[in-house]
Parts: structure tokens; C-alpha cells; sequence
């Protein structure tokens, strides 16, 4: 199985069990460098896919908390290149399919090919480029294709049909539904207008769909019920970590006893 296909793996046996998957975000080396192996294993011990936010000076679709993370990283000292060593070096590794989600520059600093076979050592199924357009998007989509990587593509509510169709023909892993337009963290209601989106965005996906920004709530979870395969939960999973609470449990409760 290729890493790529070990996300989707992840998320159908979710869905097996009766539940949508749950994608796990947190900022690299938040709320400490110190704890974030062990930040690791215990999301990893609630959610069926982490997605590992590379720390950036300028995040344009991150909202203030996950700013604030980004912030408090940098001045550690993270770096993409600090995230895969530690990655690399988990011992024993993770089940869980690991993504990165970064900007492009430090992709580009730490350049494609160099990333890929980073990428490849440190167990990680696939990135996430928020600010990268689909149509440059080939270079990075074939050099991580050759090391069985995923990049997962996003779309949006003002996404076209037709744009919509080519963006799903090339995404591997699962899509990234985006719920609104603007930055995380906003808690967003699920009016019908979302739920017919998702269903519009399902009927073109080869591959699972999740939705994101703004997931915070059991109840959003029982709204979004049978409309994806999965929800991505960032900000609010972040403020559980500066809280210092428990992320597991927090997962667990979102999750539900049996599943939601």
C-alpha cells in the first residue's frame, strides 16, 4: 500500500465503523518543542489522521489561533526541517497516517526533491499546500507521486464545476472541503447551502471528502453526518493543547462513546 493510500485506508475504516474520520491538526512544536512527540501519540490514540501544521510567519488562511501557534513555534526554533527529523525519529512510529500542511515557501527552500525523500524517511502519506494554486501545482504533485506521496487539493464553495472536476481528478488522499470562504477558526454554522455543497463536491470525489475550517462541535459533526467521510478540526484541537488539556479526551468527547 502506498502512503497515499494508507490516508484513505485510515478514513474508510472510520466510515466502517459506522462514523466519519476525524483529521487531527496541530502546529508543529506547540504549545513546547518538548512535547510534541508525546502531543503526537496521544491525538493519534482518538483521531485516524494528523495533520502536522509547519510553522509560518505569514499564514494567510490560518486564523488568529493558529497565528498565535504558528508564532510561539517560530520562536523555538521549529522548522520544517526540525518537524521531519523528530518525525523521523519517532520510535516506535505512529499507525496513524501522518500529513504535512505548509506554505509553499519553506517547501521551496527546503526543495521539492529533498522533501519528498525527507518526507518519505519520516512516515509522512502527504502534504497540504494551502497557498499553492492547483494549475502550478504539477511539479510538487509528481515529485511527491514518485514516493507514493499524496497532495491533498482544496476546494471551496466558489469552486466551479468544471475547476472542481479537474481538482478532484488529481487529489489523492482525501479532499479538502473547505466549509467557507475566509480563515480558520470561525465557528461555522451548517446551513443547508454547506451540507448541498459537500453533497456536490461527494458526487465529483473519486476519493473521501472532509470538510474544514471552523469544526469545533459535536453538534457541527452530527450536522455534517452523511454529507463527508470525514471533518478536519484544527483551532479549536489547538486551543485544547494551550489549555493543557488532555487532546485525546477532548477528541474522545467530540467523537462521542460509540462514535458520532
Amino acid at each position: 500500500m502506498n502512503a497515499h493510500e494508507r490516508i484513505g485506508a485510515a478514513i474508510g475504516a472510520a466510515n466502517a465503523r459506522g462514523e466519519p474520520a476525524v483529521v487531527a491538526y496541530l502546529t508543529a512544536g506547540f504549545p513546547s518543542r518538548e512535547r510534541f512527540q508525546s502531543d503526537l501519540r496521544r491525538i493519534a490514540a482518538a483521531a485516524d489522521v494528523i495533520e502536522i501544521g509547519v510553522p509560518f510567519t505569514d499564514p494567510m488562511a490560518d486564523g488568529m489561533t493558529i497565528q498565535r501557534s504558528s508564532r510561539i513555534a517560530l520562536e523555538q526554533g521549529v522548522s520544517l526541517r526540525w518537524i521531519l527529523g523528530e518525525l523521523e525519529a519517532l520510535s516506535p512510529p505512529l499507525d496513524t497516517p501522518l500529513l504535512l500542511m505548509s506554505y509553499l515557501n519553506p517547501l521551496l527552500a527546503f526543495g521539492l526533491e529533498p522533501l519528498a525523500r525527507a518526507a518519505e524517511r519520516a512516515a509522512v502519506a502527504g502534504l497540504i499546500v494551502p497557498d499553492l494554486p492547483f494549475d502550478e501545482g504539477e511539479a510538487l504533485h509528481e515529485t511527491l507521486a514518485a514516493r507514493g506521496l499524496a497532495l491533498v487539493q482544496m476546494v471551496t464553495p466558489v469552486t466551479t464545476e468544471e475547476r472542481l472536476e479537474r481538482i478532484c481528478a488529481r487529489s489523492q488522499g482525501f479532499l479538502y472541503a473547505v466549509t467557507a470562504t475566509g480563515t480558520t477558526g470561525r465557528t461555522v454554522r451548517v446551513p443547508v447551502e454547506v451540507t448541498d455543497y459537500l453533497d456536490r463536491v461527494r458526487r465529483h470525489a473519486r476519493i473521501p471528502v472532509c470538510a474544514g475550517f471552523g469544526i469545533r462541535s459535536r453538534e457541527q459533526l452530527e450536522r455534517l453526518r452523511g454529507h463527508v467521510d470525514g471533518v478536519v478540526v484544527g483551532s479549536a484541537l489547538v486551543e485544547v493543547l494551550e489549555r493543557g488539556e488532555d487532546p485525546a479526551e477532548w477528541l474522545h468527547t467530540l467523537r462521542g462513546r460509540a462514535g458520532f
